[in-house]
């Protein structure tokens, strides 16, 4: 990861915007208690932690990525945004991560997911690793490429080509995955598409 980011991560924010849909709306919903824990798993540039750190001003945050050239730049920009004593960042593997040794507490009230899992080969792992980390009432927010479903074939066939050079899969099996998970853990799930298909969004919650 650190070889395919060590240049991307300097225009990663600036292109992603166009395409990465459902960011801002899944950090504008998280709505995390007062003085509440979220944590971002794969958080790349950090710049959905700064987001979601202004438009949450009482909230404690974490991130974790597996790329230290990506976390070079969060934490570049962490510190430019002053957040620095709001955001702690480290490095971690989103299949499998320490909390408790990495921060000091092992869940969380929000835990959430922005287009990682289409990237992550293990990512029912992932998937499981986000929901293993709620606390008691704690919610588990994901948004990620969807089937392309209510768009025309050409452009899911474009899409995906294009997606595919840069080891992004989108999973037609990841509402499936969302509902599992909740059966055997005692979750709520939600999902829906969103965009015609073009994004999904799912939720599992705890109490």
């Amino acid at each position: 990861m650190d070889a395919i980011y060590r240049t991307q991560r300097h225009f990663y924010d600036l292109t992603r915007k166009y395409y990465l849909l459902g960011r801002d709306a899944l950090i504008a919903g998280l709505a995390p208690p007062p003085g509440g824990s979220m944590i971002e798993i794969g958080c790349g540039t950090g710049r959905n932690l700064i987001a979601a750190a202004i438009r949450w001003p009482d909230a404690r945050l974490f991130g974790i990525d597996i790329s230290e050239a990506m976390l070079a730049t969060a934490r570049a920009k962490v510190a430019a945004a002053g957040l620095s004593a709001r955001i702690v960042l480290a490095q971690g593997d989103a299949t499998a991560f320490d909390a408790a040794a990495l921060f000091g507490q092992a869940t969380f009230d929000r835990v959430f997911q922005s287009y990682t899992l289409s990237m992550i080969p293990d990512w029912r792992s992932a998937l499981r690793q986000g929901a293993h980390k709620l606390a008691p009432g704690g919610r588990l927010d994901i948004v990620d490429f969807g089937q392309q479903e209510a768009l025309p074939g050409w452009w899911r066939t474009l899409l995906f080509a294009w997606l595919g050079k840069f080891d992004v899969t989108p999973h037609a099996s990841l509402f499936v995955e969302v509902d599992a998970i909740a059966g055997a853990g005692g979750l709520t799930a939600a999902h829906r598409a969103m965009y015609r298909g073009y994004a999904w969004s799912a939720q599992l919650a705890r109490g």
